[in-house]
């Protein structure tokens, strides 16, 4: 048996060939073998190794070459040692890698410069794939020294975590760019990267740069600056200093996830980090800020302090999901950004977590955890609102001295979960370890039925599924119900509800009561008094209730809907109640949810749906304007673009004749709105003609600017006309680059024109869909199946049976999508009887 060792420093030499798509690379790795071994195991995968040995100490003489083993299938190099060691080893390893083209390891984005070279290369590493850069023991706890050189092309500009050390210019006329080492890290954080790049210092902070292609400085500029503002944030809320000399914020063309946190060398997708004036919407800006704040406060959670195992991803993410919300607030409080919280993050881990198909946040045993469409929710978002609901339990100030201790005890270590409830529990003296290893080690949350009599309110918890499940768990929950009196006064209670059933009593003179005020628990209400529910939408209907209590009101009771505990006539009912709303995180949850509702349900009941829904957004925009004021709210601007986007798809005429006129502008050449444009497209789709297509197509082609291409390509998604939407689907599988090629797919999967016959089209062209990205892969599965297969439930498991016998890496996936689809066609035929 090998033994394992602990790598202390690593000394990588890489030399890109961005011609051939290539690199030589050498790797110098100093370890330590805690016993003696006569074997060094090495994560390695698509690497051609052509030299390993061992150096020796200075007094020692020649280096060793030694003989080396390499077994593809389980991505492991074996290098068999001259003679048995332990101690200090020092070895190199000579090898070549191909700069790929699949948005993993060392890879290569194409670039429109003009000039040679026409691709950058960079690196993506998260969560194993540093093993495809260079050999070396790529697990979060083997933490290392990296030092980094770069032969590059003197054109051309080297970035890594640290700063340039030295440039030397060689024979050849390339130059050797020499990085200073970094601190102990992952090697998952570690990055590299060549291209003719710009570099932009913050004004302010110098340690704030943004990286750029030429001529996109000015495109940064909104990002340097709030970057700087949520980099002084943290070092200010953890009493921390960010430890290294830079902090690049680096705009990537081709990238699969949103943002990667590499210590020093932050990449993101272009539209997540450039900002263009005329172009970028209010909402793209909130999003700008909301992930740059994610992966800084990542710069603590996950680059200072790293999980232990994979498993305790959900301290790197979590963590990064709930300040990425919270830094932006500190600096735009006016953006109502908790409210996009709710609706962004808790709204959606309530509907992930409801399935039986779930997973805890802490995943079980010691397998790697990967973030894919399945996990995402549950580590981020469920994650993030545990999170929430636990600052709440506990109280902000506790809540940030447990983190400063946690982050002061584990620094430049590892940690796994039970390090964090025990600084919590220390600064609080409360039992957060037995509330947190309640929530965070066990799947699902709660629904609480509540049931009064008399001046007792009893409460019962039971886990919530869509579908029926006799699951036998309990949760530790922080419980506040808010008794209103008649003549308007409130009386908070708050318990800790530690088994299936709790007691709290009422003050006499309750006239209405509403559990979980400002959503900040993470669980369902369910109130079997009717008439306290008709009052509660009284209060809704004369805004009596903050915007966060009347989210949480319909929310509940669509899901209770979904599980079939109500009808939809009854959230139909409650959503008169709405008819005077102008708040976004009510309104766009609503709207959101009677759109779903309107793709999966047929009949009566659906044109039902269509006229409460164009009611309600027709008030809406009658209120608010169907133009973008100067000064209006950020959240107003989000509200308008939804309520335009579904209105078009569900065939609202008001809509619809509103966005034809700013099509035919758009057609024209003439600007549109930032903040309606992608209403304007995705309308110019549902009524649209060939010249209406071909007039996007053009557009896309010519546009420079990723955020309005995302828009572009998505609404090619939404044609109403079969054989228009068919030639879109083809010109995307075609030609649209795989980084946003799954857009058009997802969003025909919602388009209501089109989604009973999808399924047979998506069977048609599985072999070019599978060929994407395997996490962009995922979401047009997530997407079609419970969807366009819903026309034939059946056939759909079948097909779906079939694909898990050869890409059995679609497992999550599947069993994710086919209980959707189950929990769809159960809310089909309830609602059908």
């Amino acid at each position: 048996m090998t033994v394992p060792i602990t790598p202390q420093h690593y000394r990588l030499a890489i030399e890109p060939d961005l011609e051939r798509f290539t690199f030589d690379g050498r790797m110098t790795l100093r370890a330590t073998a805690d016993q003696p071994t006569g074997t060094v195991d090495l994560d390695c995968a698509e690497l051609a190794v052509w030299g390993c040995r061992i150096e020796p100490d200075e007094s020692d003489g020649a280096p060793v070459e030694c003989p080396f083993s390499v077994d593809p299938a389980n991505q492991r190099l074996t290098l068999h040692l001259p003679r048995r060691m332990s101690g200090p080893i020092r070895l190199t390893i000579d090898y070549t890698g191909k700069i790929n083209d699949r948005m993993a390891g060392f890879y290569r984005s194409r670039i429109k410069a003009g000039t040679p070279p026409d691709h950058i290369a960079v690196t993506q590493f998260q969560e194993s794939d540093a093993r495809r850069a260079f050999p070396c023991l790529d697990h979060p706890a083997k933490k290392a020294v990296f030092a980094v050189e770069m032969v590059i092309d003197p054109a051309l500009t080297a970035i890594s975590n640290t700063d340039v050390r030295t440039i030397t210019e060689l024979d050849d006329g390339r130059r050797r760019v020499t990085f200073d080492p970094t601190p102990e890290m992952s090697t998952y954080l570690l990055f590299f990267g060549v291209g003719p790049f710009e570099i932009h210092e913050d004004g302010v902070d110098p340690r704030v740069r943004a990286v750029c292609l030429p001529g996109m400085g000015d495109q940064t500029a909104f990002g340097r600056e709030f970057g700087r503002q949520a980099l002084a944030y943290g070092e200010a809320y953890y009493a921390i200093d960010y430890p290294l000399s830079k902090m690049d914020l680096i705009a990537v063309p081709d990238f699969a996830f949103g943002a990667m946190e590499n210590w020093g060398a932050i990449t993101f997708r272009e539209n997540l980090l450039l900002n263009v004036p005329g172009v970028t919407s209010r909402e793209a800006q909130a999003r700008i800020c909301e992930v740059i704040a994610h992966e800084i406060t990542h710069q603590w959670f996950g680059n200072l302090v790293t999980p232990a195992q994979w498993k305790y991803l959900w301290l790197n993410e979590s963590f990064a999901t709930y300040f990425g919300f919270g830094m932006v607030d500190h600096r735009y409080p006016d953006w109502e950004i908790w409210h996009q919280f709710i609706r962004s993050q808790t709204e959606t881990a309530l509907a992930r977590d409801a399935l039986q198909e779930t997973f805890a946040i802490e995943m079980p045993g010691d397998a790697q955890v990967a973030i894919t469409t399945s996990t995402a929710p549950i580590i981020y978002s469920k994650g993030g609102s545990i999170l929430r609901q636990l600052e709440a339990w506990i109280g902000p100030a506790h809540f940030q001295a447990g983190l400063r201790r946690y982050l002061t005890d584990f620094a430049y270590g590892c940690a796994a979960s039970h390090h964090l409830w025990e600084s919590l529990s220390a600064a609080s003296g409360m039992p957060v370890d037995e509330l947190m290893r309640n929530w965070v080690t066990q799947p699902g949350f709660p629904v609480i039925t509540a049931q009064r009599d008399n001046h007792t309110l009893t409460l019962r918890q039971q886990r919530f599924t869509y579908l029926p499940d006799d699951a036998a768990q309990t949760w530790l929950i922080p419980v506040s119900v808010v008794a209103y009196g008649p003549d308007g006064s409130t009386t908070t209670r708050t318990v800790l509800m530690e088994n299936e059933q709790a007691d709290i009593p009422l003050p006499a003179d309750t006239a209405t009561y509403k559990i979980n005020p400002d959503q900040a628990g993470f669980y369902h209400v369910c109130y079997t008094d009717a008439q306290n529910l008709a009052r509660l939408g009284d209060m809704v209907r004369q805004q009596q209730l903050v915007p966060m209590d009347r989210w949480g009101l319909q929310n509940d009771l669509f899901a209770l809907v979904k599980s079939g505990r109500a009808s939809m006539a009854t959230l139909l009912d409650m959503a008169v109640n709405y008819s005077g709303e102008r708040s976004y995180l009510p309104l766009s949850s609503l709207d959101s949810h009677l759109f779903e509702a309107f793709l999966v349900l047929r009949g009566d009941i659906r044109a039902r749906i269509a006229h409460t829904a164009t009611a309600l957004t027709n008030a809406a925009l009658e209120a608010i304007g169907r133009l973008p004021e100067p000064g209006e709210s950020q959240t107003t601007a989000m509200l308008r673009d939804q309520l335009l986007v579904h209105g078009a798809l569900i065939g609202n005429p008001d809509v619809l004749a509103f966005l034809a006129d700013h099509f035919e502008a758009f057609v024209s050449g003439s600007a549109i709105a930032p903040d309606i444009f992608k209403g304007v497209v995705v309308a110019g789709a549902v009524s649209g003609d060939r010249p209406a297509l071909d007039a996007m197509v053009q557009r896309l082609a010519a546009s420079g600017v990723e955020h309005e291409r995302m828009t572009l390509v998505g609404a090619l998604g939404a044609f109403g006309q079969w054989p228009l939407l068919e030639k879109a689907l083809a010109y995307t599988l075609e030609n649209v680059p795989d980084r946003i090629r799954f857009m058009p797919l997802v969003a025909a999967a919602g388009n209501p024109a089109a989604v009973d016959r999808l399924w047979p089209w998506f069977e048609d062209h599985f072999s070019q869909i599978a060929g994407m990205h395997p996490l962009l892969f995922e979401r047009v599965v997530a997407a079609f199946v419970p969807g366009p297969g819903l026309l034939d439930p059946e056939r759909t498991r079948a097909y779906c049976s079939g694909l898990l016998q050869t890409h059995s890496r679609l497992k999550d996936v599947i069993a994710l999508s086919l209980e959707r689809l189950a929990v769809n066609a159960a809310f089909r035929r309830r609602e059908k009887q």
